[in-house]
């Protein structure tokens, strides 16, 4: 049996210490499914204001106690703590930078989950935990096979690793995943002056005339990759990254890998955070999970009324103003539609006043706890994408074992593993849109609602969807021999 790896997986957010997107499930389901595979990951993240340190069971490393972190002339403590990720199967040790004048005092990842405003001070913020995350390893005399860094917020490391401490993190090799190229970390460039980096660190992270944490990321990682093998399709061929970005890559391909979800936790036969179980051998429960869904959200209760949920930020880029449009339309047709955001936005207006004009067909919630999501999952009939850029994406994957039908648009990664219904053939697991626009999403729920009044015929695609394989088991083969072909490549 091959040598078990050391990998640290370093994030802005995973499940269960925080989850305001899906990239949160994304890195649980990776964390835990590489342990599973055999090999030594260990997690970190930083804590932010609301976590709980007793519910999460977040304890003190004496050793890791009151770092001073440079940021410019000053000097900042860290306290790294450790908690642990679970699923029946494995464990996952986790390291969690807290501070109490960056991390504690915010309540969210990047801007306040009340307001949507971002923090003024995001540069600071996240050069302090890419500091963190080299000086608990430096503390702990531990420098695992690789470093993988995921999201521009990780991104100082690698410049960190190889400018800093080439010779302590000499046989580390380091991975930098883009989990969004829209978002790569910009600041005006005095921001640079903030990092202790090198002269030559300092050069590779600039990109017009701004500091860029994704380039300094890129520019010293072994490996570059995203979580989709489409979206890096698409990536390559887009001119500025082809042009800008591609050369950053030394010649090595950007790589994509689908990833899937941790069936343990979601599970519609053992959900703990669902009262009407099903399976995919007996769905009769899956009304009755419709109707504690309807009743949680104040709307009319029927477990044959089909419900249309919108999951994720409520901004143009995952298409919110395009299903709210639509909502309207949806609701002649005879649909409800839940609106679930993880925060707010100037989009949540026009939500919230579809909301007041159809009390009983349209709800809106702001700041969704992990109970309803699973609430939402079990009793909705369709989950919504209409996106008009995402990498992966992870609810169409869990919605799908929930027999609730993804309908998304053909973008980035989502679609992935996903077929078109075809009624006539009995084929089919889900509803794809070329465009997404409004008109697209009122046409495609039309057909959605038509061939839901059909019981038969929505039953074979609820099985279909049901029956799909989403678990980790179909990354976990991808990412081991990644890893390993990584280690194995010479300096």
């Amino acid at each position: 049996m091959a040598k078990p790896l050391s990998i640290l997986f370093v994030t802005s957010e995973i499940y269960p210490f925080i989850k305001t997107s899906e990239l949160a499930d994304l890195c649980y389901a990776h964390s835990l499914g590489v342990r599973e595979i055999g090999h030594d990951i260990r997690a970190m993240m930083p804590k932010y204001g609301f976590i709980s340190e007793r519910k999460n069971r977040i304890h003190e490393i004496n050793r890791l106690r009151d770092i001073p972190i440079p940021i410019g002339t000053d000097a900042h403590p860290a306290t790294v703590k450790s908690s642990s990720i679970n699923n029946p199967r494995v464990k996952v040790q986790s390291y969690i930078t807290t501070n109490s004048n960056y991390l504690d005092v915010n309540k969210g990842v990047e801007a306040d989950i009340a307001t949507g405003t971002p923090f003024a001070n995001n540069d600071e913020r996240f050069i302090f935990y890419n500091r963190t995350v080299l000086e608990t390893c430096l503390l702990l005399g531990w420098f695992p096979d690789i470093i993988h860094c995921v999201g521009w917020q990780t991104a100082l490391i690698p410049a960190y690793i190889r400018t800093r401490y080439p010779q302590e993190f000499r046989k580390t090799k380091i991975v930098m995943t883009i989990t969004d190229f829209e978002q790569q970390g910009v600041f005006p460039l005095k921001s640079l002056q903030k990092t202790g980096l090198t002269d030559e660190a300092l050069e590779k992270a600039k990109y017009k005339n701004k500091m860029n944490f994704l380039r300094a990321g890129m520019a010293y990682a072994d490996r570059v990759s995203t979580f989709s093998p489409t979206y890096a399709k698409e990536l390559m061929a887009m001119k500025e990254f082809k042009d800008n970005w591609a050369p950053l890559l030394a010649k090595k391909p950007l790589v994509g890998i689908t990833h899937g979800i941790d069936l343990l936790h979601w599970n519609p036969k053992t959900d703990a955070n669902v009262r009407a179980k099903f399976d995919v051998k007996d769905t009769s429960n899956k009304s009755s999970a419709r109707e504690a869904l309807q009743k949680l959200s104040g709307l009319a209760v029927n477990g044959e009324t089909p419900v249309a949920a919108f999951v994720g930020p409520l901004t143009e880029e995952r298409g919110a103003d395009a299903f709210i449009a639509a909502a309207p339309e949806l609701v002649k047709a005879g649909m409800q539609v839940i609106i679930a955001s993880d925060m707010t936005s100037p989009l949540k207006k026009s939500a919230d006043a579809l909301a007041k004009k159809f009390p009983q067909q349209v709800c809106v919630t702001v700041g969704f706890d992990e109970e309803y999501l699973h609430q939402l999952m079990a009793g909705a009939s369709v989950l919504v994408k209409p996106s008009r850029h995402e990498v992966s994406g992870q609810f169409q994957r869990i919605a799908l074992i929930y027999g609730t039908i993804p309908v998304v648009r053909v973008v980035g990664g989502i679609a992935e593993g996903l077929t078109d219904v075809d009624e006539k053939k009995n084929t089919g697991n889900a509803f794809l849109m070329k465009k997404g626009d409004s008109a697209d999403i009122v046409k495609t729920l039309q057909r959605v609602a038509t061939l839901h009044a059909t019981h038969e015929v929505w039953n074979g695609i609820v099985a279909r969807a049901m029956t799909s394989p989403v678990g980790w088991t179909a990354s976990a083969q991808s990412y081991d021999e990644f890893y390993r072909t990584l280690v194995k490549e010479s300096k």
